[in-house]
């Protein structure tokens, strides 16, 4: 197949490393001949014909950008087949070639959900800080939203010392619980609470007592930082607050970090990530291979279905678990 344009577009929420993403499509596409177009707002500027066609000067500087300069947004039409439909008539009109959508798990849906509707290629490029997409090492933007919790905790910590309290430290990652845990493990946390092994609030407080007793016992007078994922708690964390509050006896305060992590130039890790899956997706569409998403696997590209991508449960690293319960007993 003879490749003269591909689109790119980001949907859904937004991570940092998806403009170091659409560099990388612009730069790997020129350097083949390939004409570039971006599509804005996600899969709206798709039913609506709106985009940029992209020059040289529109990805200058563009690597240490956060956000994403075509904007991201969901689109609630996209989920009734006569609007793909239109979508896939679109990119015909305008003789696209392929088409590769950054974004997280629905957005990976709606790429698969319109390949079956286009002759030509569709491939995923997985931009989400929460790292909950199977068949991929890292997603854009993760590294940076740990660096941003961690830096978060650690300044945190400062004022919990000087005055002897526990913080419960809420971070981003619905129903997956790679930012808590490996910010927890980055900031030297006392206790993290994750969905993964989440079982009751009551057996969960028992835990965090344990732990703080513990800590209590090794340092008389310290600070204690719990970690738990966004909207985990039942009955929200101002239950979890009193309850720590009553059972220890120390003022406890309750820190979301909230959107904050979705900002911010991307770390060297999420720029070199996205560099080399905005490049191999390129390769993945000249290839006209379909119906994929260009993931990372031991540092290498490699090309998974969406369908896998998707569906499959991406599994904790429970020997990380293990670990931080061994490094606060002993901290």
């Amino acid at each position: 197949m003879s490749v003269k344009k591909i689109a790119v577009l980001t949907s859904g929420g937004d991570a940092p490393g998806m403009n170091a993403c659409i560099r990388a499509v612009y730069l790997a596409a020129r350097h083949e001949g390939i004409e570039v177009i971006g599509y804005q707002h996600g899969y709206n500027g798709l039913l609506k014909q709106d985009y940029v066609e992209f020059t040289h000067k529109d990805i200058r500087n563009l690597i240490q950008r956060g956000g994403t300069v075509l904007f991201s947004a969901r689109c609630e039409k996209f989920r009734k087949e006569e609007h793909r439909q239109k979508a896939a008539d679109h990119l015909s009109e305008l003789g696209v070639d392929g088409l590769i959508v950054i974004g997280g798990d629905g957005s990976f849906k709606g790429a698969e959900l319109l390949q079956q509707l286009w002759d030509k290629p569709v491939i995923g490029v997985p931009g989400t800080i929460d790292n909950d997409i199977a068949g991929t090492d890292y997603t854009i933007g993760y590294h940076t939203a740990i660096q941003t919790a961690v830096e978060s905790i650690d300044k945190v910590r400062d004022t919990a010392d000087a005055f002897e309290r526990v913080f419960i430290v809420e971070v981003m990652g619905r129903e997956a619980g790679f930012i808590a845990l490996n910010s927890a493990i980055a900031a030297g946390a006392d206790h993290v609470v994750l969905p993964e092994t989440f079982e009751s609030a009551g057996d969960e407080i028992v835990k965090i007592l344990d732990k703080l007793d513990q800590r209590r016992k090794n340092h008389a007078n310290s600070s204690h930082i719990v970690v738990i994922t966004e909207n985990l708690w039942p009955g929200g964390l101002d239950i979890l607050r009193d309850s720590l509050q009553t059972e220890t006896g120390l003022e406890t305060r309750v820190l979301t970090i909230g959107h904050v992590q979705r900002g911010g130039s991307p770390v060297w890790q999420d720029r070199i990530l996205a560099s080399k899956l905005g490049a191999y997706a390129v390769e993945m569409v000249v290839n006209d291979e379909r119906g994929l998403m260009a993931g990372i696997r031991h540092r290498y590209p490699e090309a998974v279905p969406l369908e896998n991508s998707r569906e499959d449960l991406k599994p904790l690293n429970h020997y990380s678990i293990s670990m931080l319960d061994k490094m606060t007993l002993l901290d």
